[in-house]
């Protein structure tokens, strides 16, 4: 199923119109609408507000498939399964079979004629990048960070954030943390 017929079923499972998790994660109505109904892909910072606001994980919402235990993926299939945003990066996810997880894994691609550095990011939890080529700025707050292969960044996602690349193409590797989810 795809990511914007998840979010809808989701959202219609639990008798909640669009206005009412729109609100929620404090973006539009609008949005929300072109979010499912495969008009736009949102990034990472979107998808986490949405999942908080229904209750799940990012995981969920971006695989059917469930499983537990070890998950094994190779590079061939990390890179053929990526995901391009409209915000100038793509990213893939990984163990996303394991709705469970802890950790909410991801790789990304981010180019820099597709980049736009005026994009700011800001969600729940903490988040740890990890550059694995290229070379970027990093602003975290008010605070910005020359990274190159091998460098990190552990930070408050709720802190607002972006990234500018240096090189042509940076990969990183980034892992975030989902606040903890309700019963209801």
């Amino acid at each position: 199923m795809e990511l914007g017929n998840k979010i809808k079923k989701l959202r219609t499972e639990q008798n909640r119109n669009l206005m009412d998790i729109a609100n929620v994660c404090g973006f539009s109505k609008s949005l929300l609408s072109k979010i499912e109904n495969g008009k736009t892909i949102p990034p990472i910072s979107t998808l986490i507000k949405i999942a908080d606001a229904l209750g799940t994980k990012v995981s969920i919402l971006l695989d059917d498939q469930q499983q537990s235990g070890t998950i094994y993926t190779t590079k061939e299939a990390s890179e053929a399964r990526m995901t391009k945003t409209d915000r100038g990066y793509s990213f893939f996810t990984f163990a996303v079979e394991r709705s469970e997880k802890l950790m909410q894994p991801f790789l990304f691609i981010s180019r820099k004629d597709e980049n736009d550095s005026k994009n700011l990011y800001s969600h729940n939890g903490e988040e740890f990048i990890f550059i694995l080529e290229g070379e970027m700025r990093y602003k975290v707050g008010n605070v910005e960070y020359m990274l190159k292969p091998g460098d990190s960044l552990y930070f408050d996602s709720i802190e607002k954030h972006t990234l500018m690349p240096i090189t042509d193409e940076v990969k990183y590797m980034a892992v975030f943390t989902q606040s903890k989810l309700s019963n209801s």
